[in-house]
């Protein structure tokens, strides 16, 4: 099944037969369209898969390193359906078949660091994220920034009295 294949037809509570999308027969049914069920946890399974996490060998002089990423990831769907079955007419506000949808997944991928393989020594080099120094830089300052204007006003009030 392709995610550009959309129509799932709803299994017809009458006598066996589904009249297509639009038709609203004596029967009430009518075909829904949308995502597949499971097609966006489907999609999202795969891509969130160990082979993510752990890159293609990368051989040279002798060395192999092994990419490492830390992979996360969510996947959410939906869907929805309406009827005007058993509603009295007088109720009915207007027409209306109703629909539903919805879908989604997101990943995020981090490198993390390499496995390097010499002969038969294996070490883990670790990926250097300057956005992670940054911020803990930023941290630390605005900490101690907090830190000294309290205990400048401590001092302050402290020789008034």
């Amino acid at each position: 099944m392709s995610i550009d294949d959309t129509s799932t037809p709803e299994r017809p509570t009458h006598g066996g037969h589904d009249h297509g999308t639009g038709h609203h027969g004596g029967h009430g049914q009518r075909r829904r369209r949308g995502v597949p069920s499971g097609l966006v946890t489907r999609v999202a399974g795969d891509a969130l898969s160990v082979r993510r996490a752990f890159g293609e060998p990368v051989q040279q002089d002798g060395i192999t390193l092994v990419p490492v990423a830390r992979v996360m990831g969510g996947t959410g769907s939906g869907y929805g359906t309406g009827e005007f079955a058993g509603t009295p007419a007088a109720a009915r506000q207007g027409e209306g078949t109703g629909s539903g949808g919805g879908g989604g997944f997101g990943i995020r991928v981090t490198p993390v660091g390499v496995y390097v393989i010499e002969g038969s020594t294996v070490r883990w080099q670790p990926a250097f994220d300057l956005n992670r120094v940054i911020r803990g830089g930023q941290i630390t300052g605005a900490i101690a920034i907090l830190a000294l204007s309290v205990a400048l006003r401590r001092r302050g009030r402290g020789r008034r009295r």
